[in-house]
């Protein structure tokens, strides 16, 4: 598919990178000519430099031949200008990132009105993340499918934890109580394994299960991990994620007590979110943190501008023993590192938005087969996780899963049919209109055809 990407911010450059390993076309519109060169030298892409709003410049990028425009720069008014005109000169669909909240409620107008198929907010995305995690305050991450009914919950096994050196085999006999759910993936020293029944598990691996929301609930309790409710929940930073997070949480319940060092936008906030203690200060400072009662919250959240001003308080609200710590962190390579200095919950925007992009494009590849639903990419996107809706007429439909060819690397892990969640054998088989999650060490995939076949 040939794809414009216009702005090449840090979301720009993730589109860019995983775009062109699934070997598409893709053109890079930045104004800053230094941005464009660096992009020409890392991915295989063709760089226009202008204003993405500018026609002209979309004319240049070849913008008739488009699939797809991505209009991902700083501005929310340029992302839908760009949008509009692009349609207007023949791209087939419009994806823009518009992140303001002013937008929120006439979005849907917007949307239709500006001819953009696929509307983008990361902070909200990130926002709706974290409140999951709040609610299940034992996972690393959490994601879910086939509208909620499956859950795919990260944790880091620990030596007292009970599967911990047991073979997955032998868990039905030496655990007999266990609640059922599928061992996805896991993470070991940086190598990802799909684990088969010989795989045991070992202390200090990110490991993924997936099952129902009761059964990963009750699993964890026989772990022993706390599951009690999150009530009071502290938030470092004032900006958009901060805002729709608090807009989430506050009317459930949970006491909030924000902090912002901005006074002009700390008294906005106060006043926009009634609910919400806001506070102005430097949320660095131990002391102001001590003086708010941080070792009585349940949950600490830094959302600072800066990954490095979140790591550091994120360390110190750990250190004080607030049982479920949040860090926004963008710097993706580092995340196996913060993991061993004992913040497993990071949370990536960019690979939010990125994903999310993603699971759009790959849906628009080629007019036929079963098309991705839902895309997640687990353990710092060394796997994903992919959702598909069974087609009638394919040729999996109906042949139980030990008589089918799986790609390498890749595993049926769960099956939806009429509201059951089923965890697969050999014998069980895929039916017309079944939700199927694939859970794969590869990345492209775009086709239930693709991963089974007769």
């Amino acid at each position: 598919m040939r794809i414009l990407v216009v702005g090449v911010g840090k979301v720009g450059k993730t589109l860019a990178e995983s775009l062109t390993q699934e070997q598409h076309d893709v053109v890079l519109i930045d104004n800053d000519e230094t941005v464009l060169r660096r992009c020409e030298d890392l991915y295989d892409v063709m760089c226009v430099q202008g204003n993405g709003a500018n026609a002209q410049t979309l004319i240049d990028a070849g913008v008739d031949h488009a699939d797809i425009l991505i209009a991902a720069t700083a501005g929310d008014e340029i992302n839908m200008l760009c949008c509009l005109i692009g349609k207007r000169l023949g791209a087939k669909y419009a994806i823009a990132r518009i992140r303001d909240p002013k937008y929120n409620e006439s979005l849907t107008l917007l949307q239709h009105e500006l001819g953009i198929d696929l509307a983008v907010n990361p902070e909200r995305a990130t926002a709706l993340e974290i409140s999951h995690l709040l609610r299940f305050p034992f996972a690393s991450n959490i994601e879910s499918f086939a509208r909620g009914l499956v859950e795919m919950v990260e944790f880091r096994a620990q030596p007292a934890d009970a599967v911990t050196g047991c073979a997955l085999r032998d868990m039905p006999s030496r655990l007999p109580g266990l609640p059922r759910v599928l061992f996805a993936a896991v993470e070991r020293g940086g190598q990802v394994s799909i684990p088969t029944g010989d795989f045991v598990i070992q202390a200090g691996d990110r490991v993924y299960v997936a099952g129902d929301p009761i059964n990963i609930t009750n699993f964890f309790r026989y772990l022993g991990r706390d599951t009690h409710a999150i009530r009071n929940v502290m938030i470092l930073g004032g900006g958009r994620i901060s805002y729709y997070l608090a807009r989430m949480i506050a009317p459930v319940g949970m006491r909030v007590t924000m902090i912002e060092i901005d006074p002009e936008k700390a008294a906005v906030l106060s006043e926009d979110l009634p609910k919400v203690n806001v506070l102005c200060g430097d949320g660095t400072n131990q002391d102001l943190l001590e003086q708010e009662g941080l070792q009585n919250m349940d949950a600490y959240i830094a959302l600072c501008n800066r990954d490095e001003e979140n790591l550091m308080t994120g360390l110190y609200a750990s250190t004080q023993g607030v049982p479920k710590v949040i860090v926004k962190n963008n710097r993706v390579n580092y995340a196996d590192v913060i993991g061993r200095m004992g913040l497993d919950t990071i949370i990536s925007p960019v690979q939010i938005t990125g994903a999310y992009i993603l699971r759009y494009v790959r849906a628009r590849i080629g007019g036929h087969g079963t098309k991705v639903e839902k895309l997640y990419r687990l353990i710092d996107g060394k796997a994903e996780a992919l959702e598909f809706i069974a087609r009638e007429g394919d040729g999996y439909i109906g042949v139980p899963l030990k008589d089918l060819t799986m790609r390498p690397n890749s595993l049926v892990a769960l099956m939806v049919r009429r509201g059951k969640v089923i965890v697969p054998h050999g014998n069980d088989t895929i039916e017309k209109g079944d939700s199927v999650v694939i859970i794969t060490c590869e990345s492209g995939l775009t086709d239930l055809n693709e991963v089974i076949r007769k």
